[in-house]
């Protein structure tokens, strides 16, 4: 059953009516309920997703839905044949309803009226493309273990070794105390400033098929890091996140326009503050 708290009402009630100008088709029909059309609109409200695509749910996931949309349309219908349009604390919370609505339709209306030009946004990627660098990415396996002496151990037996990574991989299995033993040591691919500032200065400087020749310590223990590959650091370039910048300055440029006219609208009003 549908139950909204007295908070809640008007922004429930405005989603409502947001929900319902989505330009949907109204044709499309799922049913009727006492001969009123179970529509797409109707559907959207109780998936409160616009992103998902109610056609593509499990047929049991519909079911659930189209539930919650009947027993939306039975309850709205009851509610309005019981005279409630005549009650004060409807009339009080459309009242209400009708102001925020009134604000929500006319921000949005400004805000479709805020242009970036490309110029800005060159500008800003300019301005701020340490913002778009990428850190280096490392893909590495390790071998942690309790004390120094344990880690010159491993590499002195990775040294002897003609095939060094398979030996690694044997090693980590078999020696390593970390939860990534049983994986062979295998950390995945990361970036290079995810991991302990030790750890991480160690693995970056090792080449690609290299491993560590002295124990690295770390507040976890003693590692020896075999570094399987490593993806340099990069700059992205302008085209891979002017959708981005777009969207920043959109928004920075909105709220400056809302300021400055809330600014304007303070000098001339009357506020009594109690």
């Amino acid at each position: 059953m549908f139950k909204f708290s007295n908070k809640k009402l008007a922004s429930s009630l405005i989603t409502t009516l947001l929900v319902s100008s989505i330009s949907l088709n109204a044709a499309d029909s799922y049913g009727t309920v006492n001969g009123e059309e179970i529509t797409k609109q109707d559907v959207a409200l109780v998936l409160r997703n616009q992103n998902m695509d109610f056609n593509s749910l499990p047929k049991e996931s519909k079911n659930k839905v189209l539930e919650q949309v009947i027993e939306r349309k039975l309850l709205t219908e009851q509610a309005m044949n019981s005279g409630v349009s005549n009650d004060s604390s409807y009339k009080e919370a459309l009242e209400k309803l009708k102001k925020d609505l009134a604000l929500e339709v006319w921000m949005q209306k400004e805000y479709s009226k805020i242009n970036v030009s490309q110029k800005d946004k060159k500008d800003y990627f300019e301005k701020n493309k340490a913002q778009f660098k990428v850190p280096a990415t490392l893909e590495a396996r390790h071998i942690l273990t309790k004390t120094e002496e344990e880690s010159k151990n491993i590499i002195d037996a990775i040294n002897k070794s003609s095939n060094k990574k398979d030996e690694f991989i044997k090693l980590a299995k078999t020696k390593s105390v970390g939860p990534s033993g049983p994986k062979g040591g295998y950390l995945g691919k990361f970036p290079e400033t995810q991991m302990v500032p030790e750890f991480s200065k160690a693995a970056k400087s090792l080449k690609k098929d290299e491993y560590s020749k002295q124990p690295v310590k770390t507040q976890f223990g003693y590692h020896v890091i075999y570094l399987e590959d490593k993806v340099n650091s990069k700059t992205l370039s302008f085209d891979e996140v002017k959708a981005k910048i777009n969207q920043v300055l959109l928004q920075e440029k909105f709220r400056n326009h809302i300021s400055k006219q809330t600014t304007n609208l303070r000098k001339k009003a009357k506020i009594v503050i109690k």
